[in-house]
């Protein structure tokens, strides 16, 4: 009796098709590890963003409302680089995204030398005369850097201001007690000016499919507080 040995393989169509099968497959777990690092890394910028907008928020209602009533036309200045607003004890400076990523840039709130070369982000300065709310020759004094504090780390975000608005009215006073209520309107974002937009001076991160987009490193939130002033006694 003979023996027939038949050795079963694949064929070259076979493999073929495996091969393929494997590698739609590792192709769709990397891309899925990729997706799943995006939305991380979206979430974290967001996070990191709401947290610094979140604690300028709780720092200003609390320095305003331990102060007492100010003006506005004296006590706040608002440029298209930047800004200050002087709360009679601290005065809050800033500069706007847009003007500090130039290395050299004359219209932006500046240090006193020697340390004119470090960048004014959102500081808080000790400052009972409002001096540096005072224009002399339409030129605003320098910070003292010894007297402030920065409030807004750049940070692996590169995070900035790109809205400051302060308004108040003559029917926010209270006739009874004097106080005065201050709306404060502002947005931080990362700070990648390529990936932004401005649009009716709101600025805003530019959609996906738009060119220079980045939607998971850039991220803009708008904040909108109340404080009032006056509640301490003379």
């Amino acid at each position: 009796m003979s023996h027939v040995n038949k050795h079963n393989g694949f064929t070259i169509v076979e493999l073929t098709l495996a091969m393929g099968f494997v590698s739609a497959l590792l192709l769709a777990i990397a891309m899925t590890v990729i997706q799943i690092g995006n939305i991380y890394n979206r979430g974290l910028t967001y996070k990191n963003v709401n947290q610094a907008g979140g604690s300028i928020a709780s720092e200003l209602q609390r320095s305003i409302n331990s102060a007492q009533v100010f003006d506005l036309s004296t006590n706040y200045i608002s440029k298209d680089w930047g800004g200050r607003l002087c709360t009679s004890k601290y005065s809050y400076v800033w500069n706007y995204g847009v003007s500090i990523i130039e290395k050299v840039n004359l219209n932006r709130n500046n240090y006193l030398a020697p340390n004119s070369d470090s960048l004014i982000r959102f500081i808080k300065v000790y400052d009972p005369n409002n001096t540096y709310c005072t224009e002399v020759a339409d030129k605003l004094p320098d910070i003292n850097i010894t007297n402030s504090v920065e409030l807004l780390g750049a940070g692996q975000d590169n995070l900035a201001i790109h809205k400051f608005v302060v308004t108040s009215s003559e029917s926010s006073t209270d006739t009874i007690t004097g106080q005065r209520i201050y709306n404060i309107e502002y947005s931080i974002g990362t700070n990648n000016q390529t990936a932004l937009k401005t649009t009716l001076g709101e600025t805003s991160c530019k959609e996906p499919g738009e060119k220079d987009s980045d939607p998971t490193y850039c991220s803009v939130v708008r904040f909108n507080i109340i404080a009032r002033a006056g509640n301490v006694v003379k």
